[in-house]
């Protein structure tokens, strides 16, 4: 394949203790157990002495060395106007569309919010902690909001590693498989209360103005205090006007988020905008026990914040809400909107506020954005550190780690047009080694996931082998 790129690519995002010992590879077996050995470090240096230190980090910077390309003298009808309900990961895009981080650094913005699933922890009931997750799977999407550009494609067997030791976590992604492009993960907490991993698989179509991501794969969550497993897949996302227009995106479909152990089961609708964007960013959902008894409701938007409230409340004030509508209704309105279907999907105006029902409970806010996001390809102030490389990092990390890729290197310093040449040297260099793989008749071996099934929904997966914060690089690809 030449020059393979997604056009788009979504998976899709501090209450934490500092960590007071030493945690070494918790290798996690189909049964859910992990083996823990304190007497090793993670490789990066022990953990409580001095300030927290993450992947050699102290203190993360605050925006990126370069502000955003501008892709005003760009155009992809070109490009796309042949690709009308076909799946897009055949077709070669302008780098000028691309954001400085690889997919797999576009997944770990799963943890930003990473305070939810300790929160979920330290809850003794499971109703409470099904609200937790529950908040944890909508956060992890609010980073998308506003983000059109697309992430670099992973290279085959590239990684990337994120240890914070001020939020209590580390993580490690792997690119395992090139056709269909698969991208692994796994994450453990610090203190021995989470485990959180899966398997990534978005499936891409154009329809013309918008580019749809389909979500394939299982996330799973593990809280090992209570023994419990969680999972769920993400909701789909799609993005407008990619010809014309002003581009914004939305989230839509249902996710089901599953406690194994209880039965209880958390229902989350992402409300698709409407003709007039009323619904737009809405999350309306209930968490049911095994018998299908609502037990709390669960509304808000993913762009914003997630309330949460017991049903009959909730029922009540929406009845009362309707009969204020139909009073409302008795008066002429000013007449229908045009939608404007021509040219491009217009953007809907949203509610700036959800409106929060007396006796609500907040369960998750978004994080405020630096206020030059907006020269920074609209990255969170978690997505502006994940990039970062500090002197002396490349010593540590796996030499497949993206942040060592010269490609995103070159777009996150402006430099374009190094961008370019890179990006297409690393393409050429990686269907040479699938070239010679071939005649060799060599299969690709991956190195820190392999394939097998999930314990908890027998689905196909991918599960980490163990072993990389050991960081025994020897037998690592040369990819870069």
């Amino acid at each position: 394949m030449n020059g393979e790129e997604e056009f788009f690519d979504a998976v899709t995002g501090f209450d934490s203790d500092n960590s007071s010992g030493e945690f070494s590879e918790a290798n996690q077996r189909l049964t859910g157990v992990i083996h823990v050995d304190t007497s090793k470090s993670n490789g990066i240096g022990k953990v409580g002495d001095g300030p927290p230190q993450e992947n050699g980090i102290q203190k993360h910077r605050t925006s990126l060395p370069a502000p955003m390309f501008t892709r005003s003298d760009f155009s992809v009808w070109s490009i796309l106007k042949k690709c009308i309900g076909l799946e897009l990961s055949k077709i070669t895009m302008p780098i000028a569309f691309n954001e400085p981080l690889s997919f797999l650094q576009r997944i770990t913005e799963y943890m930003e919010h990473v305070y939810l699933i300790h929160r979920a922890s330290r809850q003794p009931q499971s109703l409470e902690r099904m609200q937790s997750v529950a908040a944890f799977a909508v956060s992890a999407v609010a980073s998308q909001w506003e983000r059109t550009g697309k992430p670099f494609n992973p290279l085959l067997g590239e990684t990337y590693e994120l240890i914070r030791e001020d939020l209590g976590f580390r993580f490690i992604s792997e690119q395992v498989s090139h056709h269909p492009p698969i991208s692994a993960f796994y994450s453990e907490g610090l203190h021995q209360d989470f485990l959180f991993h899966g398997s990534i698989y978005p499936k891409l179509k154009f329809w013309g103005k918008s580019v749809e991501a389909e979500p394939r794969g299982t996330i799973t969550l593990e809280l090992l205090k209570h023994k419990e497993a969680y999972t769920w897949t993400n909701p789909t996302c799609c993005v407008h006007n990619v010809i014309i227009g002003k581009l914004w995106i939305e989230q839509y479909g249902t996710v089901e988020i599953l406690n194994h152990r209880t039965g209880d089961k958390c229902v989350l609708h992402f409300k698709p905008c409407g003709l007039f964007g009323k619904e737009l960013h809405k999350v309306e959902g209930y968490i049911q026990d095994k018998s299908k008894k609502k037990l709390f409701v669960i509304y808000g938007k993913w762009t914003e914040c997630l309330w949460g409230i017991d049903p009959v409340t909730y029922e009540s004030f929406r009845k009362q809400e309707r009969r204020g509508d139909s009073l409302r209704k008795t008066k002429p309105d000013d007449g229908p909107e045009k939608a404007d279907c021509d040219v491009a999907d217009s953007v809907p105006e949203s509610q700036e506020t959800v409106q929060v029902i007396p006796g609500s409970k907040l369960l998750w806010r978004v994080n405020t954005r630096p206020p030059n996001s907006a020269q920074m390809y609209n990255f969170t102030s978690f997505t502006v550190s994940l990039n970062e490389l500090e002197t002396g990092m490349e010593k540590i990390l796996a030499p497949t780690d993206c942040r060592l890729r010269p490609d995103i290197r070159g777009m996150e310093n402006g430099n374009m047009d190094l961008a370019s040449q890179e990006k297409e040297r690393l393409e050429e260099k990686q269907r040479e080694a699938r070239r010679e793989r071939a005649r060799e008749e060599a299969e690709w071996q991956t190195r820190w996931f392999h394939r097998g099934s999930n314990p908890y929904t027998g689905t196909p997966d991918w599960l980490y082998a163990g072993g990389y914060f050991e960081r025994d690089f020897s037998g690592c690809p040369d990819i870069y």
